[in-house]
């Protein structure tokens, strides 16, 4: 297992199997990103050794060389939400890991339960986060389509100006009408720029400024009611409410929106 300091997720879920809430966080490692599952959970929910299960993992050549830990936020036994290292393997070797639990020697009245997750636990993970792969994919296409409208335009824009050019004066003072063509291109892509720029995503400050919003309001959820993980949930309603897969995704033209509804609801709930 990798001794580097624990990764940070740049998105986290909670998962429903069977009952079971699984954790899934979504990572980002040198430009690309790949979904790690909290191990521990897992085998609390198998009724299996945890310290057994560590050492498994560490003993294998395999197991041990992608294993990473991830920092997962969790609500401690004081319902009070924190982040918490916990080592975790890639989405693609749950299985593997899954099928090293033999089921004849777990209790009876589990076995049923680890043969279930061995043969349905990878695929429930990974469909939980295709919706975010094809979102990227439609955003992807979004951005194309706007820059190539945009050069569109602007090569419109000029021919224009050159059939004006061609026809005015040569007396006139060509410095000012190079000024005047100029100028009026950087209005004209201006208003461009204004038209799509409500569809592009928010910046690193934008979204910095909405975690901020939502670890407080998680935590004055958390003291009224520590039962849950609020962090995951207010994310969960803004995903939903706004129609993405990640606050990093949010739409300039939406981001006031966003910041309202969480004012809106961390009023009612300090009231």
């Amino acid at each position: 297992m990798s001794n580097e300091k624990a990764l940070t997720p740049v998105d986290q879920r909670i998962v429903d199997f069977y009952g079971d809430e699984i954790t899934a966080v979504l990572v980002e490692a040198d430009e690309d990103e790949q979904v790690f599952v909290p191990i521990r959970p897992i085998c609390d929910f198998l009724g299996v050794s945890w310290p057994s299960q560590r050492n498994r993992i560490n003993r294998d050549p395999v197991l041990s060389e992608v294993a990473q830990n991830i920092s997962v936020f969790v609500t401690n036994t004081q319902g009070q939400g924190q982040h918490r290292e916990m080592l975790s393997l890639p989405l693609d070797f749950i299985s593997g890991f899954l099928f090293g639990i033999s089921a004849s020697r777990v209790r009876e009245d589990l076995r049923d339960k680890v043969i279930q997750y061995q043969r349905e636990c990878y695929q429930v993970l990974a469909d939980a986060f295709l919706a975010r792969s094809e979102m990227d994919v439609s955003r992807t296409v979004t951005e194309l389509t706007h820059i190539r409208d945009m050069a569109i335009a602007i090569a419109r824009m000029a021919d224009q100006q050159l059939v004006l050019e061609s026809r005015m004066s040569k007396a006139e003072n060509r410095l000012d009408r190079a000024a005047a063509v100029v100028g009026e291109l950087g209005r004209r892509v201006r208003v461009l720029e204004h038209r799509t720029a409500p569809g592009q995503p928010i910046g690193e400050e934008q979204a910095a400024e909405i975690s901020q919003q939502v670890k407080a309001l998680a935590m004055l959820l958390t003291e009224q009611d520590g039962g849950k993980n609020h962090y995951q949930s207010i994310f969960n309603e803004l995903y939903r409410r706004f129609g993405v897969t990640s606050y990093k995704l949010i739409p300039q033209g939406k981001y006031t929106a966003v910041l309202g509804f969480l004012d809106e609801w961390h009023g009612q709930v300090a009231e």
